[in-house]
């Protein structure tokens, strides 16, 4: 696919910046992120800022333009992507590479000593706004109207659903529990406002979903809380007499007020005497309003709260990948029936895929687009096929599908590498390799409280061993009927910077990989429940805790080297595929997917070591 032509638009953004009818002062450079003003990861078309004025289209990227450069840093999911779709005007900014400066460095290596470097103040979040400006020694500009928006004509309008309760039998808590609970962490700190922004947190503690964004249950609104009121902003057409029933039914003590989404300005400009909670991923512009010496800086504490399931999203969670493993089955038995017949290609494949978990109970949309990609294709770590790139799923190389789905019981994401032909012995070395990092982190114990980061090295250590390696992170946390990717705990190389540590009921991913550009991709997904772990000791009380796996999906035997696995990792691949069999194949012979009931037991046949 061509990438898109962006030297026109680079001209006409370049005039603007220095045009006195949009700016006071010349801007020296214009910064354009990825986020919407909710500091969200997927975005709704309305905002896709930086995917305009660049043509990549990855979820993660920051675009800088000066008069002279465009530069687009992003991380190591999309340095393929970003290589294909950017054209000669932009030079690609590896971010996970060492050599690469940050954003911040480069502006004060770059620009003249007191540049300007203008910005829209909705779109940058506090923290970035006080680290680019510390790191740059550039004066940060907030401009009040975007310019990028000025040179997208066909900008499409901002969705606005209607929104729609989500049940107890679902969430566990009224919004009156939850914002009891609010209140006392507000009162330990002496505050008397609590601003939330991003979308998620406000979802989950009104107990309400919509569709604004897809992919995303959410709907774009505010929230202030204050210790005996709920005031909430919103486009009031997105409101029915359900809404309100259901406020009315869970806000018990509390009060609550709907406002229009657009009038949080004015309302946090009269709580300017107030002592306000913000966290530091609120907009810059919504943190200007209030002075700073009545603001309070830490992060949301419904973060901390949804981040640790209650025992009725816990069990949402299981049964939701319950339904989503007899659908992957229905789907896999399907692709090794249909590919050797040729004509089955990645959008036709993922098409189907949707079709099975369309036919599962409460299944309410994909929870991301469907990476279904094969042989070189894999490499892409964040691919989506296009009508352009769109290519056959066939017997001669290796098929990564990575997919999801949003039950209202809960959120699921998965991956899975196979060959519906014959791999290589590099092919299954490389398959092996991911394997055993998966089964070692899996089955890892280690003291509550501990930071996700420690365990990083876990999921590589056998990439590490033969000289491989893969360039993302090896978790993320996911929501209960929310958004895919949820922190503020995940396992990587890198901190997590607001990782409260690890504890029960906590669920992540377990997804390392390997990559190869041009060749293949190989990554193993699974979502991880955090447990007690039965031990005989406990050293000082300190409570050790464990994985179990949720996710039930085979993992294709014929991609494994045996002679690379040990036979505690034999003992713990065939523990998990018999419990596939277990709870799926029931589940499979109640819907009539006897085919699927089928491929799922030869899938599962225990591994035996083979006599020398």
């Amino acid at each position: 696919m061509a990438p898109k032509p962006t030297g026109h638009l680079l001209k006409q953004l370049r005039e603007l910046m220095v045009n006195n009818r949009y700016v006071k002062e010349p801007l020296q450079a214009y910064i354009i992120p990825s986020s919407d003003a909710h500091s969200s990861e997927y975005i709704a078309d309305c905002d896709q800022f930086r995917a305009f004025i660049t043509g990549f289209t990855g979820s993660a990227g920051t675009a800088v333009v000066t008069h002279d450069h465009a530069c687009l840093w992003t991380d190591g999911r999309y340095y393929l992507q970003a290589s294909q779709q950017l054209d000669e005007n932009w030079t690609l900014m590896k971010e996970s590479e060492t050599s690469t400066p940050s954003v911040g460095k480069w502006l004060s290596r770059t620009l003249p000593q007191g540049s300007n470097i203008g910005v829209d103040p909705r779109l940058f979040m506090l923290y970035r706004w006080n680290s680019i400006s510390r790191s740059s020694g550039h004066k940060l500009v907030p401009v009040t109207i975007n310019l990028t928006s000025i040179l997208w004509l066909d900008r499409p309008p901002r969705p606005s659903n209607t929104v729609f309760p989500l049940g107890l039998e679902y969430t566990g808590r009224t919004i009156a529990s939850k914002v009891e609970a609010i209140v006392c962490e507000m009162k330990e700190r002496s505050c008397t406002t609590l601003v939330i922004s991003t979308l998620d947190d406000i979802a989950w503690t009104l107990n309400l979903r919509g569709s604004d964004i897809d992919y995303n249950p959410l709907f774009f609104s505010y929230l202030v809380i204050k210790p005996d009121h709920v005031a909430i902003f919103i486009n009031l057409n997105q409101l029915n007499a359900e809404v309100n029933k259901h406020f009315a039914d869970e806000m018990g003590v509390f009060t609550y007020s709907t406002h229009p989404y657009e009038e949080i300005d004015d309302y946090l400009k009269n709580c300017e005497k107030e002592k306000v909670w913000f966290s530091d991923n609120i907009n810059y512009h919504l943190n200007s309003l209030v002075p700073k010496k009545n603001q309070h800086v830490e992060i949301c504490p419904t973060t901390l709260m949804k981040a640790k399931k209650n025992n009725i999203e816990a069990n949402g969670m299981r049964d939701a990948h319950i339904k989503d493993g007899a659908a992957l089955c229905c789907y896999f038995a399907w692709l090794e029936e249909n590919v050797p017949k040729g004509g089955v290609t990645e959008i036709s494949g993922a098409t189907k895929l949707e079709e099975f978990r369309k036919l599962q109970k409460d299944f309410m949309g994909l929870s991301f687009p469907t990476i279904s990609s094969s042989g070189p294709n894999g490499a892409i770590i964040h691919y989506n096929p296009t009508k352009e790139t769109d290519a056959p799923i066939t017997t001669d190389s290796l098929y990564l599908c990575d997919s999801g789905a949003q039950f209202k019981d809960g959120t699921t994401d998965v991956t899975r590498t196979v060959h519906f032909g014959t791999p290589t012995n590099y092919e299954k070395e490389c398959f092996t390799r991911v394997l055993k990092g998966q089964l070692k982190l899996g089955n890892a114990i280690f003291p509550m409280k501990l930071k996700g980061n420690y365990l990083d090295s876990f999921a590589r250590e056998f990439l590490w061993e033969v000289g491989l390696d893969y360039g993302h992170g090896t978790s993320h946390g996911i929501g209960s009927f929310l958004n895919v990717h949820e922190g503020p705990m995940g396992i990587s190389w890198r901190p997590y910077p607001e990782d409260p540590g690890l504890e029960p009921n906590m669920f992540l991913s377990n997804e390392p990989g390997y990559y190869e550009d041009g060749s293949f991709g190989i990554r193993l997904e699974d979502i991880v429940q955090i447990v007690p772990a039965k031990l005989p000791y406990n050293l000082k009380n300190r409570d050790f805790i464990t994985f179990e796996t949720i996710t039930l999906c085979p993992k294709q035997i014929k991609m494994i080297d045996v002679d690379l696995l040990t036979d505690k990792e034999i003992e713990i691949l065939n523990k998990y595929h018999q419990v596939c069999r277990d709870v799926l194949g029931p589940v499979l012979e109640e819907q009539g997917q006897m085919q699927a009931r089928d491929w799922l037991f030869r899938e599962t046949i225990p591994i035996q070591r083979q006599a020398k």
